[in-house]
């Protein structure tokens, strides 16, 4: 298995369970590690033979950039849900950040790992 990763992908968005939270836009940051096979596009260099992650990080940016979850946990699933259904990912691990969350903490979230059924 080979993995293409996207790192430190912050994006502005609403979240957040209190009120405050709820009127204005927090930055995220997300961490993506994406299982594929980069042999086939290796051999042909190749765009369409690997997995697009300009494609990925378009589409999950517009997503994030759009959502009103309350909590982190919601966000992440629904960005893995996109990544593992729509670009065919059969594993994906997930970091979701959202910095300064906890006073005296620098980051707080979510790390989850997901793949197809």
């Amino acid at each position: 298995m080979d993995i293409i990763f996207l790192r430190n992908l912050k994006i502005d968005t609403v979240i957040g369970i209190y009120d405050w939270e709820r009127r204005i836009k927090q930055t995220v940051i997300l961490d993506l590690e994406m299982a594929t096979d980069i042999k086939k596009a290796a051999k042909s260099d190749d765009i369409a033979d690997t997995l697009d992650y300009k494609a990925i990080a378009k589409r999950v940016i517009s997503f994030v950039e759009e959502s009103e979850y309350k909590l982190v946990e919601t966000l992440a699933e629904r960005i893995a849900e996109i990544i593992v259904n729509e670009f065919k990912v059969p594993w994906v691990k997930l970091s979701l950040n959202k910095i300064g969350a906890i006073r005296g903490a620098r980051d707080v979230g979510v790390i989850i790992e997901r793949g197809s059924k």
